[in-house]
């Protein structure tokens, strides 16, 4: 990194899998975040989710990510092993990728949000690095007070003592001076090398989050707090933090103490105004003088102070604030003071409420009576206020915003007021401007970073009701408080609530039961979120109903929930509620409806991220609908290749295993066939068809389903194959070879079984006799599919009481391990030893032997045909 020190590092490797990117995201944003740059967090986990991406999704290969932290800012260095690569250069053409493509798009968001990057090329890795740099922060200013007489200066000790403490950049105690030891009682060798943090007493002020941690790794910081004495007591201190350097490099932090009422040594004297009448025309800044200083760096802060201020100015009992919309056609409420602020927030009233004057908020506006124009000033219907002024809030002649004040009592406003509360409007809009610009740009990267998350989420699954509880987890409390989804099976189909999800866990069940109650929303097409009142309207219903049940001013309506469930309910979806359409391929396939508390209102930027995510989502939710379809008539025609069941044969036992290789496959190119051809005579097959996919799947159908008919025909099993053989022929192009071992079986009176098989090309079935030997019951003939003319013949097998006939595909006996293979001499070992048991413990033996055989799953099919002939019971 240059000259850079570096201060910490982390680093990992990911895998070239498809869920490495999440986890390499989330790696990324532990790590920034546990170092305190939540300033570049955005930014960093979205470049580093497009290089992983690239690395293990494109490049294929493994990722190794690397953090380096300095007191400037973060580097992050990703590389991955496929140096092949070309380097995408910055010039006109196809050299540098555009955004909507995915190659180069990495290093095109390097370009853009990154201070510094690069790519370097070695012999066995590519590596591409990027840094961000932290905002700077002010480090203080230097400021002079005016002359006073000695009686009013501050009062202190007869000798004021400065306790200097230092700290590491670990937040311990490097030094502490003689001052620090006559204040707190502790000598140096008691603290030096312990944490600060042990000997202070922070104090906890609502709605801020920063500790004595953070505190010390500001560049200048100053406040109250309490140090601990060696007598246990806390004593009141006011401290001033430096950031230093050692003169190693490292960061440290110089720490000025003294009691908390001589604060005046080292307090910085507040702003003023400047008066003077030497300064040539100087004027104090008039947004100074409105908005105090120092101003507030976060936007709502600003818009706070502002409506305090406004209030303040005009001695007013309300004030608020509004922002406008990019198309300046309404005012998004933002701040208010003396108004129901829960209720009001992110509400929003049109700009234009009338053609007058007085109903445009693009003019001031002095409302002396607001009982006499209902609706003038919607914002404040039913507040109890009379007279308002407005003022608009422009930068460079666009209307940014509108500042109001208001009071009680009517008639308290002039147009004098107005001129003032504009003055001050006029100060003010260009700060508000770039505040609301800079949050708008954390907030479009913060978008940006979810949605690259949402993406990677909905594209891992194809699982219909894991997709449906990932758009609701997803929204819920990120985007909203409660979210439902409706889906569409067809055109003609009602929309069915789906899945509900609440914030609170407890409130889904009556969440669910009220969406139940009411009628879905009408299934829109056109895009955008609309508003969607019937979830509140009920809900209070509800609650009204139940509340006057409860108080005996209704009659009974049956059971029902209580007060307390009904209430919680209807403050649980009693806010705005909206409805996105979920459009797939034109068509509208359900609807994404987000919900918030009681008088809550959404955001326009959080209504325009849930757009871009309901978009991602009807996609996700399309492409699983249609993966389940294919999936079930794939495995609808899948089982119909297979027997629905065997049938009972007299006196002899017979089982089946059959075992489909890859994922989701009911039916792989083996089968097996046992069925009834006629009275006291029933016909088995067991086949392996050439191949895979939909053409082997098809010639197993043609070999069931014609062994079968031929058979019953009365065909002999010669006969019956030579007819096969001339069906696969015809087929052309799709036909396959097939090796199919086919008998037909009589059971005898005498408890024996006779039967006739001819094997064409299939392996041989192994005969077990009750001595254990194992010998095979048929000779090899030429398989089906391959020549026209075939010449079979069948052979007569006789197994006696006890006597094993095992049939097996080549999946069995081909099973590898390295160079080893099973054989048809393993199985035969494997089959000797299964002597008394029955067919079903046979077959499970022999599948048992397979797959011990090798550790690795199984990448052919395996069909295992077992037929016993039980031996006669003892007398």
């Amino acid at each position: 990194m240059g000259s850079a020190v570096i201060t910490a590092r982390a680093a990992a490797t990911f895998e070239p899998v498809g869920r490495s990117v999440a986890t390499a995201r989330a790696f990324v944003r532990d790590t920034l975040q546990g170092w305190g740059y939540t300033d570049v967090v955005d930014d960093a986990v979205v470049l580093t989710s497009e290089l992983v991406t690239n690395a293990v999704v494109h490049a294929g290969t493994t990722a190794d990510v690397l953090c380096l932290r300095t007191e400037d800012g973060v580097r992050i260095e990703v590389s991955d092993h496929y140096p092949e690569r070309e380097v995408p250069l910055q010039r006109p053409g196809p050299g540098f990728a555009g955004p909507d493509r995915e190659n180069g798009r990495g290093l095109l968001l390097c370009a853009s949000l990154a201070s510094r990057w690069g790519v370097e090329y070695s012999p066995a890795h590519k590596h591409v690095w990027f840094q961000l740099d932290l905002p700077e922060r002010p480090v203080g200013i230097r400021s002079a007070g005016p002359e006073l007489p000695v009686g009013l200066l501050p009062v202190a000790d007869e000798r004021v003592r400065v306790a200097v403490v230092q700290t590491d950049g670990a937040g311990s105690v490097t030094a502490w001076n003689e001052d620090a030891a006559y204040l707190f009682g502790h000598a140096p060798d008691q603290v030096v090398g312990k944490q600060l943090t042990d000997f202070t007493a922070w104090p906890q002020t609502p709605g801020t989050n920063t500790g004595i941690a953070e505190a010390l790794r500001l560049s200048r910081w100053e406040g109250s707090y309490g140090i601990r004495g060696a007598d246990g007591r806390t004593i009141p201190v006011y401290a001033s933090h430096l950031r230093v350097r050692d003169p190693h490099g490292e960061p440290s932090t110089v720490c000025l103490l003294v009691r908390d009422y001589e604060r005046a040594v080292l307090q910085s004297p507040p702003r003023a105004p400047v008066s003077d009448a030497s300064a040539e025309g100087r004027k104090t800044d008039p947004f100074e003088i409105f908005i105090g200083s120092p101003a507030p760096d976060d936007l709502d802060g600003l818009l706070q102070r502002t409506v305090e201020r406004a209030r303040d100015m005009l001695d007013a009992d309300a004030a608020f604030l509004l922002l406008a919309t990019d198309d300046e056609t309404e005012l998004e409420v933002r701040a208010t003071t003396g108004l129901p602020s829960a209720r009001q927030r992110f509400a929003r009233v049109p700009v234009e409420a009338g053609t007058g004057r007085y109903g445009s908020a693009r003019m001031p506006a002095v409302h002396e009576d607001l009982d006499m124009v209902p609706g003038a000033v919607p914002l404040l219907g039913g507040t109890g206020m009379r007279s308002v002024v407005t003022v608009p809030l422009k930068v460079e002649g666009r209307l940014t915003g509108s500042l109001g004040v208001a009071a009680e009592a009517a008639g308290r406003y002039t147009n004098e007021e107005a001129l003032r509360l504009q003055f001050a409007a006029d100060r003010i809009a260009l700060a508000v401007e770039s505040a609301r610009l800079g949050e708008l740009e954390r907030l479009r990267r913060g978008s940006l970073s979810f949605l690259v998350e949402a993406s990677d989420l909905l594209a891992g699954t194809l699982d219909r009701d894991q997709t449906l509880a990932l758009m609701a987890q997803m929204t819920v409390p990120t985007l909203a408080t409660w979210c439902a989804v409706y889906t569409i099976a067809d055109q003609i189909s009602e929309p069915y609530l789906s899945y509900v999800l609440h914030e609170d866990e407890e409130r889904i069940d009556g969440l669910k039961a009220l969406l139940s109650r009411i009628a879905p929303p009408d299934p829109v097409p056109t895009p955008g979120a609309r508003i969607w009142p019937a979830p509140s309207e009920a809900a209070h219903q509800a609650a009204l109903r139940t509340s006057m049940r409860t108080l005996g001013l209704s009659e009974p309506g049956g059971p029902g929930p209580g007060i307390g469930t009904t209430l919680a309910t209807a403050a649980a979806v009693g806010g705005e509620t909206v409805v996105l359409p979920l459009v797939a391929r034109n068509r509208v396939i359900g609807m994404l409806t987000l919900g918030k508390p009681s008088d809550d209102h959404f955001r326009q930027e959080s209504l325009e991220l849930a757009e871009d995510l309901s978009r991602r989502a009807a996609l996700a939710l399309d492409n699983a609908r249609l993966y389940s379809e294919r999936m079930a008539i794939s495995q609808s025609l899948q089982r119909s290749l297979l027997p629905p069941e065997l049938p009972e044969v007299p006196n002899v036992e017979i089982e089946v295993i059959y075992r489909a290789a890859g994922e989701g496959n009911e039916v792989g190119g083996d089968f097996y066939d046992v069925f009834p051809i006629r009275d006291g005579a029933y016909g088995f097959a067991i086949g392996d068809v050439c191949g895979t996919g939909p053409e082997a799947a098809a010639v197993t159908g043609l070999a069931r389903h014609a062994l079968r008919l031929l058979a019953r025909e009365g065909f002999g099993g010669p006969a019956v194959l030579e007819r096969l053989n001339a069906a696969i022929l015809d087929e052309g192009a799709r036909s396959r070879f097939l090796t199919l071992l086919y008998g037909e079986l009589w059971p005898q009176g005498d408890g024996s079984a006779l039967l006739k098989v001819v094997c064409a090309g299939h392996p041989l079935p192994l005969r077990l006799r009750q001595d254990g030997s194992v010998e095979a019951a048929a000779e090899p003939q030429p398989l089906l599919g391959v020549m026209e003319d075939l010449d079979l013949y069948e052979q007569t097998v006789t197994l006696d009481p006890g006597d094993v006939l095992l049939c097996v595909t080549d999946g069995v006996t081909e099973r590898r391990e390295g160079t080893r293979m099973l054989g048809d001499d393993g199985l035969a070992d494997v089959l000797s030893t299964c002597t008394g048991l029955t067919a079903g413990a046979v077959a499970a033996r022999i599948l048992r032997a397979v797959e011990r055989f090798a550790a690795e799953p199984a990448s052919d099919d395996m069909a295992i045909l077992a037929m016993r002939v039980p031996e006669p019971p003892a007398a």
